[in-house]
């Protein structure tokens, strides 16, 4: 019989050309995936992402959805694919899900996060996972600044993508700090997010850190629908996506 099977992946996006498969390349996540899920189904087997994470980014939570008739437990379909993915992609859970569950259509909400090395010292061990900024960051200026991303806009500023025809409002609902000695992350929660918008956003709130804006200027990029207006796009490297949200009753649980 048929099921729905609902995963969440982790891994290292350094090596590949983004989560979404491409007509030039096989070195995609999903590409990997769907070679190994034909093999294990005997037949064409596509696998849906909750959204496409750029070349060069990783993912804590990443989760995805696909039918297959497997006779076997869950646990045996997760030990499966694991024993022959990549030693940098993992399915952490698999189960059994509704039917009417899709890993990107009925997802609400995401948390992304992207990490910063704030440090005249290199990251030597972390430096495939930060982006090092030398130069000493306010981060308490880049925190009044973040408040301005909170709530409903139009995020056209910072979408890279010019030919968007979709709308680009969207929801952020939270922007969380978390620092150490060197590391700052910056935590954005939010119900969407548009073509390397967080990538944006993080480059604006370093520049608002380095003095190169003030955080009073973040409504006037937002108001100028424009992306030549905003910060530069921070480096694939230092985004991870870390979580997906689907409301209770509908996260796919039969």
């Amino acid at each position: 019989m048929m099921k729905n099977y609902k995963i969440i992946l982790a891994y290292d996006g350094g090596r590949y050309n983004g989560w979404q498969k491409q007509g030039n390349t096989d070195n995609t996540i999903q590409e990997k995936l769907e070679g190994i899920l034909t093999a294990l189904a005997g037949c064409p087997t596509e696998i849906y992402g909750s959204g496409r994470t750029d070349a060069g980014t990783h993912a804590y939570g990443q989760v995805a959805n696909f039918h297959m008739n497997w006779l076997g437990t869950p646990e045996k379909l997760m030990d499966s694919i694991n024993e022959k993915l990549p030693e940098d992609i993992a399915v952490l859970f698999i189960q059994a899900v509704s039917p009417k569950f899709h890993s990107r259509l009925s997802a609400k909400a995401k948390i992304y996060e992207y990490t910063i090395w704030n440090s005249k010292k290199p990251p030597v061990f972390d430096r495939k996972y930060v982006f090092w900024s030398q130069k000493s960051l306010d981060i308490e200026k880049m925190k009044t600044a973040s408040k301005f991303f909170l709530g409903e806009h139009d995020f056209k500023s910072f979408c890279a993508n010019k030919r968007m025809k979709k709308s680009t409002v969207r929801q952020i609902y939270d922007i969380q700090f978390y620092c150490s000695v060197d590391k700052v992350t910056i935590a954005y929660y939010g119900n969407g997010f548009l073509y390397q918008m967080v990538r944006i956003m993080t480059g604006t709130l370093i520049e608002v850190g380095e003095g190169k804006y003030k955080p009073e200027e973040i409504p006037l990029i937002l108001e100028a629908l424009d992306r030549k207006k905003a910060g530069f796009t921070a480096p694939a490297k230092g985004l991870a996506l870390k979580e997906v949200f689907y409301e209770e009753g509908q996260d796919g649980n039969d």
